[in-house]
């Protein structure tokens, strides 16, 4: 990793990568009083006489304009409900953010321009927070765009104790520098139909559930049965491939710049192969609306792989016949919560188990970027949404979600009170602790996003039936090199 060359590129050489790429991006802001929003220009692209960014905190008078950027508005969300509601951001700051859609790779390539251009770029238009997904997250710790939230930004050892382990070692770079933090932990689970359990295992206790479920050779028998009763065990192609990737015994790449394949997804290209061709999925694809559908009312899905932030925002939304008004939750308005769930689509019909594999699957990532020109402030917002216990335990009773504070987690683990109507009364968040304290981080790469992605995309022809395993093999190689040269096949 001291090379600094993550996913492919040098990131101090962005600019040779980027080039006069234009991307049309969304820019919202909010003020301290009315959480208003305007538009903004494109960050600049001058490509020419460029410096490397200074990673030297500027101690200088805090600026005005706090600059985040994202993808989608989870995070502005959480943010103006818990810490500009809260009274928490100074009258004099307006917050902009700037949003770019992760198709295509837009919003890594915008913001890829935007900090090349960083060191020049006037105090108002600096991005002070950035945030960064797990499959791509070292790209931005291992270079010098990102700094060190201990000694730069100025949280403190105690700030941070009280978090998952496994999130800090993700934005953890190669001599041991923590340099982002995170509001969320997302260990998976199996979210099931406890209609079809009932037909197919003549129960839908969680319990029993797990016990017909906790092994991968009983996985393959219940999708025999549940075959018999004329249900897929999953929808698609990749349901169960983070279950198995985020298990592997080796990194995708070694010491030598070989491509490893793992036998954890050799083990899924097998077991995928298999439920194509005896019937067992749907042949669908992660997020198309096919593999969308087969989680409403009219889906025969036994069940799917979905982390934390998957089951309570993605499942839900698509079980529903009717959609929520915007910003109506359990917490936010119980009785109008229960009215517009109740007999909507298949909201109860699920529930959650371990299944037969310990995993994690996703989150997302505040990166302080050097330069920025509001440490104080970008101090004060990683303390508050990621590392107090209060905070975290009120984002989880408010969204469901499981949030990054051990003891938080633990004390609603244990509180009888806390349950998941959608999950038909399940306290998931004690699954989740279960869950989470398994996740390992050692083999995480800068390659992961890369190859994850092109391992899937290379076997799908495989599964249909169109060209053979080798060939898919060596489409799979070959796109890999072609996107990382410095790697070799095996």
């Amino acid at each position: 990793m001291s090379n600094k060359i993550k996913g492919g590129v040098n990131v101090k050489g962005l600019k040779k990568v980027i080039g006069l790429m234009l991307v049309f991006i969304l820019v919202f802001s909010i003020t301290a009083c009315g959480n208003d929003t305007k538009d903004s220009d494109t960050p600049p692209t001058d490509d020419e006489g460029e410096e490397p960014v200074d990673s030297t905190p500027d101690v200088g008078e805090e600026g005005k304009v706090l600059n985040i950027w994202g993808w989608n508005d989870e995070f502005k969300g959480l943010f103006e409900r818990y810490f500009v509601d809260e009274g928490l951001l100074p009258d004099d700051v307006e917050v902009k953010f700037t949003l770019v859609p992760n198709d295509d790779n837009a919003y890594q390539n915008a913001l890829d321009e935007a900090l090349l251009g960083q060191a020049n770029a006037p105090d108002d238009e600096k991005i002070d927070l950035f945030l960064v997904e797990a499959d791509y997250a070292l790209k931005y710790v291992d270079s010098d765009y990102t700094i060190d939230i201990l000694n730069d930004v100025g949280l403190k050892q105690e700030d941070i104790q009280g978090q998952y382990k496994y999130t800090q070692e993700i934005v953890t770079d190669g001599d041991g520098v923590i340099k982002g933090s995170s509001w969320q932990a997302t260990p998976g689970l199996f979210a099931y139909r406890r209609s079809i359990a009932k037909d197919v295992l003549g129960t839908d206790d969680p319990e029993a559930v797990q016990e017909a479920l906790s092994t991968w050779e009983k996985f393959h028998e219940v999708a025999e049965e549940a075959n018999k009763k004329g249900y897929k065990m999953l929808s698609g192609y990749d349901d169960s491939y983070r279950t198995f990737s985020n298990n592997m015994s080796n990194p995708w790449v070694d010491e030598n710049n070989n491509i490893v394949l793992d036998d954890n997804i050799v083990n899924w290209i097998k077991q995928t192969k298999e439920f194509t061709d005896k019937g067992y999925n749907n042949k669908t694809q992660l997020w198309e609306d096919p593999w969308a559908a087969d989680q409403g009312s009219e889906g025969k899905v036994f069940g799917f792989f979905y982390s934390t932030w998957g089951i309570n925002f993605t499942l839900l939304g698509n079980a529903l016949d009717t959609p929520l008004p915007d910003g109506l939750t359990a917490t936010s308005d119980p009785e109008a919560f229960e009215e517009a769930t109740t007999g909507n689509g298949i909201f109860g019909d699920y529930g959650v188990v371990e299944g037969p594999q310990n995993y994690y699957w996703g989150g997302s990532w505040l990166c302080a970027a050097a330069g920025s020109d509001n440490l104080d402030l970008v101090q004060e917002i990683m303390r508050t949404m990621t590392c107090d216990e209060k905070t975290l335990t009120n984002i989880t009773k408010d969204t469901q979600d499981f949030t990054n504070n051990i003891k938080a987690m633990e004390t609603l683990a244990q509180d009888d009170e806390f349950a998941s109507a959608f999950l038909g009364g399940q306290n998931h968040i004690k699954l989740f602790t279960e869950s989470a304290k398994g996740i390992d981080m050692s083999n995480i790469s800068p390659y992961d996003q890369g190859l994850n992605e092109g391992i899937q995309t290379a076997f799908k022809d495989y599964f249909n039936g169109t060209i053979d395993y080798d060939t898919a093999l060596d489409n799979f190689y070959n796109a890999a090199i072609e996107k990382y040269p410095e790697l070799k096949r095996p």
